[in-house]
């Protein structure tokens, strides 16, 4: 049968967390049934995107959003009650290609990826429908209410109220609703919320396999460094953790890396830190370090850097908000702090006891493995579509 997934982003290159979740349920997806792939795109599309997305796709469309109509949009916005983002995302030209693409094509299924795009698909609410909320966004903009100057602070506050609203609105428009996990579905302020079907992520376990090379760092941190989640953690790790452990241990090494760092976390590159900016296989940062760290204080959903780097045999250390989503267990999978000094604990503990490690390391591989298989997890949105 045919389904049409509709994407707020092209999904590829996978360095950000909603394009890596659509393009390996893209790929499973497609085992099953015909995909016609319908991506909104605010840049330039990566040269090997399309290569890369042809063998799971029927179809591919991109639609392609005007600059001057989002900055149009979200003056709108300030006198509608949707949310910055779907304001941001939603324009009548793009809306009018995609009923073209619907009317051609007539999918049996449309699948809608975050609430950015449900827009496009409520006036098709008789086709059978599946929108993934992912990640519980009004409360991870609420987080970071506290982290943001003054003057971006109240617009965190309206966005943050009118997406807790717009989260349960959209609700009755789609026959199926999926989440990462139990922790961001009871965010979703919907008196059904429990009907919302967990979809976790998973791990390409052959892809993500540790191979020997040289440690030259101590720890690593990865992700887009271009997300202010990443970057209030990286800035954390770097001026408030490393400090105390360096008072203890002097030499020890940190490699924070990931695409686009913004000027604030290039800042923190140093004699013992270093900042990577992209590479071309982020397998070299977990393979080229000893401990993984990811100190999460900001952001909803699963952390996929987590998954990748326990795949590769990596123990790691995060924090009680990180690992809400996770569920992994405590000094047995992995160590959780909870403060600045804990953390700082934890990193000098771990570096000095060797088997600790390799428990961490083979506990928390086994964990993922159980716990984090694309297939089985993306078991629910096959049966939602065949049904």
């Amino acid at each position: 049968m045919k389904v049409m997934m509709i994407l707020s982003r092209v999904p590829y290159p996978l360095e950000k967390g909603d394009k890596l979740r659509a393009f390996n349920q893209l790929k499973i997806i497609s085992k099953h049934h015909e995909v016609i792939l319908v991506c909104l795109n605010d840049q330039k599309t990566n040269p090997k995107a399309i290569e890369k997305l042809k063998p799971f796709c029927s179809e591919i469309h991109i639609i392609k959003l005007h600059k001057h109509l989002i900055a149009w949009n979200l003056f709108k916005g300030l006198f509608n009650s949707k949310p910055f983002q779907v304001n941001y995302f939603y324009q009548k030209q793009a809306q009018n290609q995609l009923n073209k693409i619907i009317e051609q094509q007539l999918p049996a299924h449309i699948y809608v990826q975050l609430i950015r795009t449900a827009e496009y698909a409520k006036k098709y609410s008789f086709i059978p429908n599946t929108l993934d909320y992912m990640d519980a966004f009004s409360k991870g903009i609420e987080r970071r209410i506290k982290h943001s100057i003054p003057g971006i602070r109240r617009i965190f506050i309206e966005e943050a109220t009118r997406l807790k609203h717009y989260e349960a609105d959209i609700f009755k428009y789609f026959d199926y609703k999926t989440i990462i996990s139990e922790q961001d579905r009871e965010l979703i302020e919907h008196p059904d919320h429990s009907e919302i079907d967990i979809v976790r992520n998973g791990v390409d376990f052959n892809y993500f396999t540790a191979s020997e090379k040289e440690k030259k760092y101590d720890l690593v941190f990865t992700g887009n460094m271009a997300y202010p989640p990443n970057i209030q953690a990286a800035i954390y790790l770097e001026k408030e953790i490393m400090p105390i452990v360096r008072k203890v241990k002097p030499n020890t090494t940190l490699l924070i890396a990931g695409a686009s760092p913004v000027n604030k976390v290039k800042a923190l590159n140093n004699t013992l830190t270093t900042v990577s900016g992209w590479l071309p296989d982020i397998r070299d940062a977990y393979n080229e370090s000893k401990i993984f760290i990811a100190p999460m204080q900001l952001g909803t959903g699963l952390q996929n850097k987590l998954l990748e780097a326990m795949s590769m045999q990596l123990p790691c250390i995060t924090s009680t908000l990180a690992n809400k989503a996770l569920k992994a267990e405590n000094n047995l999978e992995i160590l959780i702090g909870n403060s600045t000094e804990e953390f700082a604990e934890l990193i000098i503990q771990l570096i000095e006891d060797k088997d600790l490690q390799r428990k961490l390391a083979l506990n928390g591989n086994i964990f993922v493995r159980e716990n984090f298989n694309w297939e089985s997890n993306c078991a629910v949105l096959l049966n939602h579509i065949t049904n």
